[in-house]
C-alpha cells in the first residue's frame, strides 16, 4: 500500500514511522526542513520539504499513485484543504484528516473526508470506558458519519457464549472484525465460537447500534 502522511510532527512522524516498519511504501511532507532532514536520516523513505496545501508539493510525493493520504498537521484548516486536494484532484481513494478541534469534525465528514479521526473524543471514550465499566463503547464514526466502529466486552452471561458466529443473525451492514482473547486477537469465522471475556471489535451503521448491543449482550 503506498500512503503519503502530511504533517511530520509528533503524530506524524509515529504514524509514518509504524507504516514504514510495517513495509507499507511511505512518503511524507512537512513544512520545516529541519524536520525533513532529521525523519529523512532515519527512514528511508521520500521525503519532501515543502506546504501540503501546495497540489505540486503532493504531486512530488506521489499522492496521484496513493492508496491512502493521510493529513495529520496541527492546523484543522490545512488538514481539509489538503485532503480535497487530493480526492478532487489526485482521487486518492482514501483520505485521513487529523481533528484538531472537535468542532470540526461533522464538517470534515461532510466535505468528503473519509475518516476524520478526533483523537480527543478517541482519548476520552477509552477514559470513559475505564471509569463507568461500559460494556459498550463506540469509539470512532467515519464515512460522513454512516458508519460506526463499536466495542463490545462478552459478560459471562451474554447470550452468545459458547454460540458460533454462523448461527448469530447480526443487525443488516454490520460486520464483527476482531475478537479479542486475552493476548490473542482473532479474526472471526463462521465456527468462531463466543468465550466470557471477548472484547468484540464490530462494524455497524449508525442506528444499529442498539440492535449490536441486544444481540451481544441481551439487553438494549
Amino acid at each position: 500500500m503506498y500512503i503519503v502522511v502530511v504533517g511530520v510532527g509528533k503524530v506524524g512522524y509515529f504514524l509514518a514511522k509504524r507504516l514504514y516498519l510495517g513495509k507499507h511504501s511511505i512518503s511524507v511532507v512537512d513544512a520545516d526542513k529541519f524536520t525533513c532532514e532529521e525523519i529523512a536520516k532515519e527512514l528511508e523513505i521520500l521525503v519532501i520539504n515543502g506546504d501540503g496545501c501546495d497540489p505540486n508539493i503532493l504531486e512530488e510525493a506521489g499522492v496521484e499513485r496513493a492508496d491512502v493520504l493521510a493529513a495529520v498537521t496541527g492546523s484543522d484548516e490545512d488538514n481539509l484543504i489538503i485532503c480535497q486536494i487530493a480526492k478532487e484532484r489526485f482521487n486518492v481513494r482514501r483520505t485521513l484528516a487529523r481533528v484538531n478541534n472537535p468542532d470540526n469534525e461533522r464538517t470534515f465528514s461532510e466535505l468528503g473526508v473519509d475518516v476524520p479521526v478526533d483523537s480527543t473524543k478517541i482519548i476520552a471514550k477509552i477514559i470513559e470506558e475505564e471509569v463507568s465499566f461500559s460494556d459498550f463503547v463506540n469509539l470512532m464514526s467515519f464515512k460522513r458519519g454512516k458508519l460506526t466502529i463499536v466495542r463490545v466486552d462478552l459478560p459471562s452471561d451474554s447470550p452468545v457464549i459458547n454460540k458460533e458466529l454462523k448461527d448469530l443473525q447480526l443487525p443488516a451492514d454490520s460486520v464483527l472484525v476482531s475478537i479479542v482473547r486475552g493476548e490473542e486477537v482473532i479474526v472471526p469465522k463462521g465456527n468462531t465460537m463466543f468465550k466470557p471475556g471477548d472484547d468484540i471489535i464490530a462494524l455497524t451503521l449508525i442506528g444499529n447500534e442498539s440492535q449490536l448491543l441486544n444481540l451481544l449482550l441481551g439487553k438494549l
